[in-house]
């Protein structure tokens, strides 16, 4: 009777303990920084939509031109993050937003890990999905942008790249320009890894197993071997030359000028971060704001 008395005082003590470090962590949480670097003559708005897609709330930001006179439209740029990336990345990490100050709609959606492609595991994450119709439909809608395919960009570092390469070569009806800053071109490629079995698996989640169909039809590498060279958009292509990607992005490059893409790739002395990021993006809104209008 002692013991069965102890055991459940000591649970009792358990509980009680658990619950007040959970509730000590939770007041302690610190709320995500969030620091946007809005030029002057732009402004920001957050935006929250229930996706028929994804069957839930999603959210984006935007950076307008801060005055707008009745009836103006103007052309979209779509900003990607990269892994572990949100809302935040592009409006904290980059000037960016000087580019809505000179007549752009620059628009950033959050997609967590999702490669910007629809889950093979996780029916519900239709991301594919969600970013070519679904928040294209939102902003057109919601804002005084411009509909037609000339008018409309992509832009993505990292898993962003990644996901803007594939938007060029499966869906070149949407966009006229892709802009792909340190593009993860290679991941669908990648064998499974003991030494990294957790990415290996996350991997295998979003695009299904090595060698599968549902793999290849998402694996850059395959897709600019069967797609059409003179409907794709044009890509603006970068890599940082100490980058572990850097073999791979500029293997890409090179199919894509074997068969004849119109394209440019740039390389610079950096690695796979922001630092190199921005030494890259006004180059490639240089390009961009010369071709999409």
């Amino acid at each position: 009777m002692f013991l069965h008395h102890h055991t459940r005082s000591a649970t009792a003590l358990a509980l009680v303990l658990l619950c007040t470090f959970l509730t000590a962590c939770k007041k302690a949480e610190v709320p995500l920084l969030d620091h946007p670097q809005i030029a002057a003559g732009s402004r920001m708005e957050d935006v929250s939509f229930t996706s028929a897609s994804m069957g839930r709330e999603m959210k984006y930001r935007v950076f307008l031109p801060a005055s707008i006179a009745p009836g103006t439209k103007f052309p979209v740029v779509y900003l990607l993050h990269g892994c572990g990336g949100d809302v935040r990345d592009w409006s904290n990490y980059s000037q960016v937003s000087e580019y809505a100050a000179k007549g752009y709609i620059l628009v950033m959606p959050a997609e967590e890990c999702s490669y910007y492609i629809n889950s093979q595991a996780n029916p519900e994450d239709k991301y594919e999905d969600y970013t070519t119709r679904d928040l294209i439909a939102d902003v057109e809608s919601r804002f005084p942008a411009k509909t037609e395919r000339e008018n409309r960009a992509v832009v993505g570092v990292s898993m962003g790249g990644y996901g803007a390469i594939t938007s060029a070569l499966v869906h070149p009806e949407i966009y006229s320009f892709v802009g792909a800053i340190s593009p993860a071109v290679d991941v669908p490629s990648r064998k499974f890894s003991w030494q990294h079995y957790w990415q290996s698996k996350r991997f295998e989640s979003i695009f299904g197993p090595n060698g599968s169909a549902q793999r290849n039809a998402r694996d850059p590498f395959k897709l600019v071997e069967s797609a059409e060279p003179n409907s794709t958009p044009y890509i603006y292509m970068t890599a940082g030359e100490q980058e572990a990607m850097y073999t791979s992005i500029k293997r890409f490059a090179e199919k894509l000028k074997a068969r004849n893409f119109q394209y440019e790739f740039h390389t610079k002395p950096g690695g796979h971060d922001w630092n190199e990021w921005n030494k890259e993006i006004p180059g490639c809104m240089k390009e961009l704001t010369a071709r999409v209008k």
